[in-house]
């Protein structure tokens, strides 16, 4: 009777050891492995960019508008794990619209934007800004994967990344991949982290408006972030040397302003970092506001007290000293429609 019950553990053991093989197996196969760098698609046409002329730049986590003020998120301390219905989505996409709508800017960085994922229930939403901005848009992406198994009710499919809207002649634009923050067998159904950068002529000059679009870490122990942060400082450099003027705007997931004015409150889930202003590159400033914050934590859905929940200022850009920055203005939508607020940049050539 013990050998029989003996045999019957060993059989079911090797059972789900053939099924967790077959499993990192199959995950393994079907990595998204991005190249280093990858050339993409690029509309046609659009006016050309004069020095005389100022610009608008805009950049805003969407957060696949799936985060709401009503919701909550369990890698931050909350329970939910998607938006409750599609109608949730479609209600905050519409929000989003309108805001962008009304924020007229010339270049459009948006992350978070998801193209087939389950936590969206599939809707394009890449296409849907397009459509809404009425400019193309060029996208990167950074989440790519066949079905998340964790946690229950599971994440399912991915499909995400960032999205670069605008009307201006493009010469070109490249996905750049930053260094992966997790090893196997965790990173093979995990982000792949990259910048999008963007290549805007200029008329009369041999110098370009080099644009990039990020959104780096967010959940790792932190060599991640600063890995990404330092190469990110080393594109930007090389751009200068060149003669480029260049802006990079995103989402930091790290602390870049107001930590006077919107205290490190220390999570058990997730805590972001203090930006390191000394990896940044020279010739570089950062452009962020503070009046208001730009993100907030997920442990509970939020009430519009700053003051019982954790916020930060997260979002902004880097500008090289070859511009003037005439404003930088975080737009006060009260995280209506997702947990970031969008950023204002307006910039003058030099």
């Amino acid at each position: 009777m013990k050998n029989h019950l003996f045999k019957n553990i060993l059989k079911a053991g090797g059972l789900w050891a053939g099924l967790v093989l077959g499993a990192v197996s199959w995950y393994t196969l079907r990595e998204y492995r991005p190249e280093k760098e990858m050339s993409l698609p690029v509309p046609k046409g659009g006016p050309t960019l004069s020095l005389k002329d100022s610009f608008r730049l805009l950049t805003w986590n969407i957060g696949f508008a799936g985060f709401d003020r009503t919701m909550d998120f369990f890698m931050d301390g909350g329970k939910m794990v998607r938006p409750r219905s599609r109608e949730q989505v479609v209600k905050n996409m519409k929000g989003i619209k309108k805001i962008l709508g009304i924020q007229k800017a010339d270049v459009y960085f948006l992350q978070e934007v998801d193209l087939d994922s389950s936590r969206s229930y599939h809707i394009d939403q890449h296409r849907y800004f397009e459509r809404a901005l009425g400019r193309p848009g060029i996208f990167a992406w950074n989440y790519k994967c066949d079905f998340i198994p964790y946690p229950f009710p599971p994440l399912g499919k991915m499909s995400s990344g960032l999205s670069t809207f605008t009307k201006l002649n493009i010469c070109s634009a490249r996905r750049l991949s930053l260094p992966e923050s997790f090893s196997w067998p965790v990173k093979t159904c995990n982000l792949k982290r990259c910048i999008l950068e963007t290549r805007i002529p200029i008329e009369n000059s041999s110098r370009e408006l080099v644009l990039f679009n990020f959104h780096l870490e967010a959940y790792d122990k932190g060599d991640g972030k600063l890995a990404q942060s330092r190469l990110l400082s080393q594109i930007l450099s090389r751009e200068y040397e060149k003669g480029n003027y260049v802006i990079a705007g995103g989402d930091f997931n790290q602390i870049i302003k107001g930590e006077e004015k919107y205290p490190l409150r220390k999570s058990k889930n997730w805590t972001p970092g203090l930006l390191e202003k000394e990896s940044l590159p020279p010739h570089f400033s950062i452009a962020a506001d503070d009046t208001f914050p730009t993100c907030r934590l997920l442990d509970r859905p939020y009430d519009g007290s700053m003051e019982k929940g954790r916020v930060y200022v997260l979002d902004g850009f880097l500008v090289s000293d070859n511009l003037q920055i005439s404003g930088v203005t975080v737009v006060n939508t009260d995280f209506v429609y997702t947990d970031h607020q969008p950023v204002m940049l307006e910039i003058r050539f030099l």
